[in-house]
């Protein structure tokens, strides 16, 4: 206890000492501050000479969106946001990763074992002589696949977290075979290497639901693809922060790499506020890079449901795989009282695109992570067994559709991201009443349920991102925007979908199955072909069919300059209540 005391101290102290360093109250000859920002321009080059120009300092090229980052002082700043050739300013904002986590100690697994656990600030002891069996691989029927020899086998997925333990369950496939194809931190320095170690302990517990390859008691697996290579890419510090340009520079490695190590799946487990529309904001310009490379991108919706809206960053790119999140109620076996998670994000987004696409487990999952990360030592009452330790969130729910992502990319070797998001929406199970009712609006539940089996075996074709252009995208040629509109009660729906408009955001379990589908409408497709996930090209001044105004006053500065209010983080996990 006397340790963390001092901890508090020294960080209370050290904030008071920049404070004062800032104000130049301690020292008199300090000069004007600078902040750090993403300069992007119509080249690097151009970037460079337009900086230099001015005296600004620059740190390091992100040439995945054309830009640079640099430290400027207020003065330099507007010099160069008149400069020919600078076409946006950003701050580069604080990333940072928050969690929460939650174990019910003394509960009894599906297996019927109870897992008894005795723990102060600084011991713990399992009872338990074994693993016990993790439930929610089960409620994606992904082990029904582990079965069947399908568990990822040559299929690399990169997680970009704050980082994955150096542990067997990790390194190791089931067969023992090495599987870690490269390890970078985008926050080590340009090289990329060392301090690729987990601190955090969130990465760890990312990977671990997606390739766990520890076996439980009952001999199953505790993940849903436990045989997938790995390559991770540290963004995040110990202390669970990083910058808009550590992520973008992790997503420029993975695209400069992906070849090298055939990445082929991308976990983006985090969720920043919305500052643009989709297609100005620079980390959304560097996902779309990476999709139109080939990779298939996995992001969270968020934690800041359940009202519309709430979506985030990266997650309300329209062209990606955007997941929400259920939960199981802590009732495994039990189907009929699980329900969609209270803090999962919901649509549309504002260029109105239905997102989520899907939904997956996200309550209270157990994994392995580091027990001597910040996580993990802020919050010990989480720690469940062994190295393993519980957290809830749509983070955990995108970690269950990137394994399932791999499973259907071993047995359709090849195909684009565009065709793994129709197979994952095209045998989803979306929640409904007997009389066909949704239980929730598309906007909170996408297509549904992810259904493992379903998706690996289907053989639909053809039915996401239609209507888009991502090459005219990205070359800002061409925007697009969704089909959901806005009645004048303040109402959203889709056009020429009547009675699947928001449901008032009402959250409750009144009998409808998320499992094997006694309610679950399977083969539901929403008027053949997922039409609302279509998009349009953006007209400017389009105002969402008769005049119906999204937001009053909702403006984003021009598209220019971001504003110096930028000071909201994004989060690997906003902070929710357990579900």
């Amino acid at each position: 206890m006397k340790v963390k005391k001092w901890r508090v101290t020294w960080i209370v102290t050290a904030a008071v000492a920049y404070g004062l360093v800032a104000a130049g109250s301690f020292f008199p000859q300090y000069e004007a501050a600078t902040e750090a920002y993403i300069v992007q321009g119509a080249s690097v080059e151009r970037v460079h000479a337009a900086v230099q120009a001015v005296g600004g300092e620059i740190t390091r090229d992100l040439s995945i969106i054309k830009s640079t980052v640099v430290l400027l002082t207020p003065e330099q700043r507007e010099q160069l946001q008149s400069t020919p050739g600078i076409t946006g300013i950003y701050k580069d904002a604080t990333v940072q990763s928050t969690a929460v986590a939650s174990y019910s100690l003394g509960t009894t697994d599906s297996l019927g074992t109870t897992d008894s656990l005795s723990h102060d600030a600084e011991t713990y002891t399992l009872k338990a002589s074994s693993v016990p069996y993790l439930d929610f691989p089960k409620l994606v029927d992904a082990q029904s696949l582990h079965s069947q020899g399908i568990s990822g086998s040559g299929v690399t997925v990169a997680v970009l977290d704050s980082g994955v333990l150096k542990d067997s369950v990790f390194t190791k496939t089931t067969s023992g075979s090495a599987r870690v194809k490269a390890l970078f931190s985008s926050i080590a320095g340009d090289d990329g290497k060392g301090g690729d170690e987990d601190d955090y302990g969130h990465g760890s517990h990312v990977a671990s639901i997606i390739m766990n390859s520890d076996l439980s008691s009952n001999r199953k697996y505790n993940s849903i693809a436990p045989n997938v290579n790995l390559v991770s890419v540290k963004a995040f510090g110990a202390d669970g922060s990083g910058s808009y340009s550590d992520v973008i520079y992790g997503l420029q490695w993975i695209l400069d790499n992906r070849e090298q190590f055939d990445i082929q799946v991308l976990n983006l487990s985090f969720s920043a506020k919305v500052q643009s529309n989709y297609w100005d904001d620079p980390l959304n310009q560097a996902v779309m890079q990476v999709w139109q490379a080939g990779i298939v991108v996995v992001a969270s919706a968020g934690n800041k449901g359940p009202d519309p809206m709430s979506i985030g960053v990266p997650g309300n790119l329209p062209y990606i795989i955007t997941v929400g999140a259920m939960t199981d109620n802590w009732t495994p076996g039990d189907a009929s009282d699980d329900y969609l998670a209270s803090f999962s994000a919901a649509g549309p987004t504002y260029e109105g695109f239905v997102k989520p696409e899907i939904v997956a487990p996200g309550g209270h999952l157990t994994g392995r992570t580091n027990e001597k990360s910040t996580l993990a030592l802020a919050h010990p009452e989480f720690y469940s067994f062994d190295k393993y330790f519980t957290m809830s969130g749509t983070s955990q729910a995108t970690a269950v559709v990137s394994g399932i992502a791999a499973l259907v990319l071993q047995q359709n070797p090849g195909i684009s991201p565009d065709e793994v998001k129709c197979k994952l929406m095209a045998t989803a199970r979306p929640a409904a009443y007997p009389d066909g009712a949704l239980a929730y609006s598309i906007f909170q539940q996408g297509a549904g349920l992810v259904n493992a089996p379903g998706a690996v075996a289907s053989e639909a074709t053809g039915c996401a991102n239609r209507g888009l252009d991502i090459a005219a995208d990205i070359a800002g040629t061409a925007h697009f925007g969704g089909m959901a509109n806005q009645d004048e009660q303040g109402n959203y729906y889709i056009t020429g979908m009547d009675g699947h408009e928001w449901n008032s955001g009402e959250l409750g379990n009144d009998g409808y199955f998320w499992n094997d589908g006694y309610f679950w409408n399977d083969g539901y497709f929403w008027n053949d072909g997922y039409f609302w996930s279509d998009g349009y090209f953006w007209n400017d001044g389009y105002f969402w069919n008769d005049g119906y105004f999204w937001n009053d006053g909702f403006f984003w500065n021009d598209g220019y300059f971001w504003s110096d209010t930028l000071s909201e983080a994004a989060s690997v996990n906003v902070w929710v209540d357990q579900e």
